[in-house]
Order: structure tokens, then sequence, then C-alpha cells
């Protein structure tokens, strides 16, 4: 393993700037994106009310954000595993997730009711966070090596 990273020096450095890129992403969440979740959730949220909201910023700003952590994930997806057609299903299932997620979002706001608040997190983390990287890079080393053999 540490010979093949030795072996791929450029593409591993390629891959330690778009971790990089996504740890800047998260540093400066506050400076970057609307989002009052932020503070919500740092606080006593299991018995509060959601913070007032422009939607039509928090939906730019959601969107902004997963736009940017998609790109970065299909970008070290592609630094290694090299292969067009994975990127492109990646980006699709990308594309399915965030409908999915931001469906789902809106509509845990709209009936939302204190015991919702753990589902909201966590809706809400998946839209934020690069969380899907980390489920596909696995996944597709597996089917690489499946193919392979």
């Amino acid at each position: 393993m540490l010979k093949k990273i030795i072996n791929h020096k450029k593409e591993t450095a390629i891959v330690i700037v778009l971790i990089l890129l996504l740890a800047l992403i998260r540093n400066f969440e506050e400076k970057l994106f609307y989002d009052p979740f932020l503070n919500f959730f740092k606080d006593e949220f299991l018995h509060s009310k959601i913070p007032s909201l422009d939607y039509f910023k928090l939906v730019s700003g959601l969107f902004f954000r997963y736009l940017l952590n998609t790109i970065i994930s299909l970008g070290i997806l592609y630094v290694i595993f090299k292969q067009i057609d994975l990127i492109k299903f990646a980006g699709f299932l990308y594309c399915i997730f965030f409908t999915i997620l931001i469906i789902s979002f809106f509509a845990i706001i709209y009936f939302y009711t204190p015991e919702k608040s753990m589902m909201l997190f966590y809706v809400r983390r998946f839209i934020i966070q690069p969380i899907f990287l980390l489920l596909f890079l696995p996944a597709f080393y597996y089917q690489d090596q499946f193919l392979k053999k």
C-alpha cells in the first residue's frame, strides 16, 4: 500500500489538496453560507423551535455547499479511479440524493415538531457534509476489485 502511494505522488498530492478544500469549506462555513441551523444545532435544540428562515437564501446556501462538496468529491473519485463512467454515475447519484434530501429537509421543516429535531439534524448533515464520498469510496473500490477478478 505504501509503495502504491510513493509511486503515485502526484495523485496523492492532488487528493490531499482536495481533502484540504473540503476541510476549508467546513472551517469557513459560517462566512460562506447562510445557515441559521449552525447555531441552532450548537444550542439545546431538542426542545427548541426552529429559527426564522429566509428560504431562498437557505436553499441557495445548501445547494452551493452541496455543489462544492460534490465537485470536490467527484474530483477525489476521479483521481483515485480514473473512470469517467464511474464519475458520471456518481454525479447522477449525487443529483438524485440532493433532490431527495432537499425535499425531505423542507418537509421536516414544514411539519416540524421538537420530536423531529434529530431527523432534521441528520438530513441536514447529509446535505452539508461530504458523507456520500465516504460511502462511494469503499463501494467503488470493492466494485473495481470485483471486476478485476
